[in-house]
């Protein structure tokens, strides 16, 4: 089974447009993010204009702030600053990576935690480890989603995870934790990690190397999840799981592109609009 992430997706899309459509109705002011791009990264540039299309497909509005490379972390910090107190913006988003010389945390930490529609702030970070409501970074929240679409019970199940990066390996180990599944975190330091990986009832692929789990890593029938966005030899775009050697082993897997990174999109409207509720 193909799991859709541009259908689930455009379903939770779907249901935000018509939530706007009603505070628009009622006279209310409308959810706004504001996204900050520092330099000229193309792959930055279109994550941007994607958050942005789908601003206006909801029916949010967007704030879009671009500075050249020699935007000073002062400077940026002080753009936050003003954006937190801005009772129009209700998420705050700076695109990364950032310039060498801007130091990521510092700039994490700068937003307001009701206004971290990324969900990367400490305060957030904390409420995930602790089980309590905050915002919850987009593409773990995005896979969860795609679980609940095809009706996965992860209760009892092993899961691994590949890969720790504060946004996403570590994040969705918590989230299916949080769903009594017993899992595993794997990362390149792990010994025998064809072993691990093939006991996991759900595969979480989030290395950043392409086609790199062949069906010898995948156990029969497990569910996985693609988060890899690479290139091939053939400059196509492909995941960190070869995609057509796995297919016909798995119960279901996240195809790429269309698998898990139109979710990641989907779950930013999702945080903005309860960002905006919270407010």
């Amino acid at each position: 089974m193909l799991i859709n992430g541009k259908e689930i997706s455009k379903q939770i899309k779907e249901d935000i447009k018509k939530e706007v459509e009603l505070l628009k109705e009622e006279g209310k002011r409308i959810p706004c993010l504001a996204v900050i791009l520092i330099g000229e990264d193309p792959a930055s540039q279109v994550y941007v204009r994607n958050k942005i299309r789908a601003c206006e497909f909801v029916g949010m509005k967007s704030m879009t702030i671009s500075k050249d490379a020699s935007f000073t972390q002062e400077e940026l910090l002080a753009l936050i600053d003003s954006l937190n107190k801005n009772e129009e913006v209700d998420g705050i988003l700076v695109q990364l990576p950032v310039p060498d010389h801007i130091d990521e945390q510092a700039i994490i930490e700068a937003i307001d935690p009701i206004k971290d529609v990324d969900g990367f702030h400490p305060s957030n970070v904390a409420k995930l480890v602790l089980n309590e409501d905050g915002l919850v970074p987009c593409t773990p929240q995005g896979m969860m989603c795609m679980l609940d679409a095809i009706n996965y019970d992860l209760d009892g199940k092993e899961v691994v995870v590949v890969g720790r990066s504060n946004i996403v390996g570590k994040p969705v180990s918590l989230l299916c934790l949080h769903r009594n599944a017993t899992v595993t975190i794997a990362h390149s330091h792990t010994g025998n990690l064809r072993d691990v990986t093939k006991r996991a009832d759900v595969l979480i692929a989030a290395i950043g190397k392409p086609k790199f789990f062949d069906s010898s890593y995948v156990k029969e029938g497990a569910v996985v999840l693609d988060v890899g966005m690479n290139r091939d030899e053939n400059n196509k775009l492909c995941g960190d799981v070869d995609f057509d050697d796995v297919v016909d082993k798995v119960q279901a897997i996240t195809p790429v592109p269309g698998g898990v990174g139109p979710m990641t999109i989907a779950l930013l409207m999702s945080n903005t609009l309860k960002s905006y509720k919270a407010r």
